[in-house]
């Protein structure tokens, strides 16, 4: 994947392991604090937030290897449409770090090598 070097994805695979532990994707971005957090206490509910929970080290490198991937077209794209949605740098970073999450556990899943998208026609 791109942004992901060796060191990162090391740290990734010691973490992840091959993924059988996670049924789905979301599974996987909840352990690594990824997934967001309804605050809510009684009737108040205050929206959703970045999760301060789960595997520390899993979600460095989560986000890492997003900000790297920021020299990559796809990502890139990714990243300036949700900075034209209007969220900050730091948000846009976790949703693609999400995203890329997602990619993980289906390569994880399927047993594939990382496939960047072509463009779609018509």
């Amino acid at each position: 994947m791109p942004g992901v070097g060796v060191r990162t994805g090391a740290r990734i695979l010691i973490e992840v392991g091959d993924g059988s532990t996670f049924p789905t994707a979301g599974h996987l971005a909840a352990y690594a604090g990824l997934a967001p957090a309804t605050r809510s206490s009684g009737s108040s509910i205050r929206g959703e937030q970045p999760s301060r929970r789960g595997n520390k080290q899993l979600k460095r490198a989560f986000f890492l290897s997003a900000f790297a991937a920021l020299a990559d077209p796809a990502s890139r794209a990714y990243y300036d449409k949700k900075i034209a949605q209007g969220k900050h740098h730091t948000q846009a970073l976790l949703f693609l770090a999400r995203r890329r999450a997602d990619v993980l556990f289906a390569m994880l899943r399927d047993g594939t090598f990382y496939e960047p998208q072509t463009a779609r026609s018509g």
